[in-house]
């Protein structure tokens, strides 16, 4: 099956909020669904936002908005071309990490260009998440990361997130091997079937969306080009009358 997944290419952005090299748990999430596309033949790269100059904001380059250095517009380059976007975060105060945020604003900033077909830039690709921590909320975090990546132009498959919270309160993270002196063998969460089992099925749910949309060219352009509706293209739609 390895033929069958290959051409494709996926970008994790790990969302952490420490810089390299400082070991990020949810890297170690990450490195799991990473391994699987890299034996399916998918090309990966791992981004770790943070390591980057990266402001915040909703404009395509922020140095035009008074920033001396904005490292996005390269950044971005390497995600549009990528078929696959994974968010990876851990889980801060119930929510995803401030860089996470900061990363989907980015991603918004570019909401207004088009591919060659006039549709929004992410139409044909698919994306979804990995979340971490020892504190409740990956249902939560998903939701929000999934709805913002769908209302972008990115496809959901089903099951499109995975994560692991351990117990609720302060404890191990993913991939610890010592907690409070005491050794963890396997490490923490590695033994998790739920995790291991939700994680498999989002990464193959990933590559199976993205090749189907791949091999048929992406959506058609009937009925939601932004190019032609700007053009005056209406298709079947027609103003409702007003009384």
């Amino acid at each position: 099956m390895k033929d069958k997944f290959s051409g494709l290419k996926a970008v994790y952005v790990n969302c952490t909020l420490k810089k390299s090299p400082t070991k990020s748990h949810t890297r170690n999430l990450i490195d799991v669904s990473k391994n699987i596309m890299e034996s399916e033949g998918v090309l990966v790269e791992v981004i770790r936002l943070i390591d980057h100059d990266v402001p915040a904001g909703v404009q395509p380059d922020m140095t035009e908005k008074a920033y001396n250095k904005d490292e996005w517009p390269e950044i971005y380059k390497k995600i549009i071309a990528a078929d696959i976007l994974i968010i990876g975060t851990p889980i801060w105060l119930g929510e995803r990490s401030s860089v996470a945020s900061k990363l989907i604003e980015r991603l918004y900033a570019m909401s207004a260009y088009q591919n060659e077909k006039g549709q929004y830039v992410y139409y044909g690709k698919a994306g979804g998440c990995i979340i971490t921590g020892n504190e409740d909320g990956v249902k939560h975090c998903s939701m929000g990361i999934l709805y913002a990546l769908q209302h972008l132009g990115y496809s959901i498959p089903p099951q499109a997130d995975a994560g692991w919270i351990g117990e609720v309160g302060p404890g191990p993270s993913y991939g610890d091997t010592k907690w409070n002196g005491e050794k963890k063998d396997p490490p923490v969460g590695y033994d998790s079937e739920f995790t291991n089992r939700n994680t498999t099925f989002m990464t193959y749910n990933l590559m199976h969306l993205a090749k189907m949309l791949k091999d048929q060219g992406g959506y058609p352009a009937y009925g939601n080009s932004r190019e032609e509706w700007d053009d005056g293209t209406r298709w079947n739609f027609e103003n409702p009358e007003y009384r």
